[in-house]
């Protein structure tokens, strides 16, 4: 029996840039399976690489999906969404999600960097009728967009310095009272950080709460040593399969260190 996920063929159907360092991409996949969770993510393999970067589905309507990408100087997909990508295909991989309030859960807290937009977005767009939400958003200031959250949201909006604070903010946060659901995501560091102070602080039960690292920071983005592209493209070409094409990728890294 096979156990690899399920892929769906994509079009990018619309691109968008809503602020600097944020890039909208409209979607159009066929027969795409939501798993109906509010912070669910994908694996987006963009033309020419067969490395997948992970992205939480902003919207979904019908076969169309609303990703917005944080772009970088260098990257797997921000060279590729800093272009004209609309009418390409690409590749999304099965969509997994876990955001999960408890049945007692009186409010929602969320807590996020840039990366965390759009799961936070839909988030209060799906639970913010029922549950009163409060937003802390650490963004750089050209990208603040005022009616990003639905209307009726308590968004606190951070500045952005050097690196992230988001530890010490959740730290002196004045907590809701009652049992509620706090969920962030953001820099892996600060999220170590906020775990440690939940469980022993605030002694939360670990179903009353969900914090993920998105991504790790490092003094400064490198270029890759290796393009993966041309060995993606020749080994296709060859009919090598995914596995063969990464062994060359492999070997290629290696004879570059």
């Amino acid at each position: 029996m096979s156990t690899r996920a399920q892929q769906y063929d994509a079009t990018v159907a619309a691109r968008e840039q809503i602020t600097p360092h944020l890039v909208r991409l409209t979607l159009d996949v066929p027969g795409f399976v939501s798993t109906g969770i509010a912070d669910e993510w994908i694996g987006l393999v963009v033309p020419g690489q067969f490395q997948s970067r992970y992205y939480t589905v902003r919207s979904i309507e019908g076969s169309l999906l609303v990703l917005d990408v944080v772009v970088h100087e260098i990257g797997l997909v921000t060279e590729w969404a800093s272009g004209d990508p609309v009418g390409q295909q690409v590749v999304l991989t099965e969509a997994k999600g876990s955001f999960l309030p408890p049945a007692d859960a009186e409010w929602l807290l969320l807590v996020g960097d840039l990366t965390a937009l759009p799961a936070m977005t839909r988030i209060a767009a799906e639970n913010g009728a029922t549950l009163p939400t409060r937003i802390y958003a650490e963004v750089p200031g050209d990208s603040r967009i005022p009616d990003y959250f639905p209307a009726g949201v308590d968004v606190t909006w951070l500045p952005l310095g050097e690196r992230s604070a988001l530890a010490g903010v959740v730290e002196g946060i004045d907590w809701p009272e009652g049992p509620g659901y706090f969920w962030m995501a953001g820099e892996s560091a600060q999220m170590r950080a906020i775990r440690k102070h939940l469980m022993r602080e605030r002694r939360l039960p670990s179903t009353h709460y969900d914090v993920m690292g998105y991504w790790r920071s490092v003094t400064q983005r490198q270029p890759r040593a290796v393009d993966p592209g041309p060995i993606w493209r020749a080994g296709k070409a060859a009919g090598k399969s995914d596995e063969e094409i990464w062994a060359d990728y492999d070997a290629a890294q290696g004879a570059e260190q």
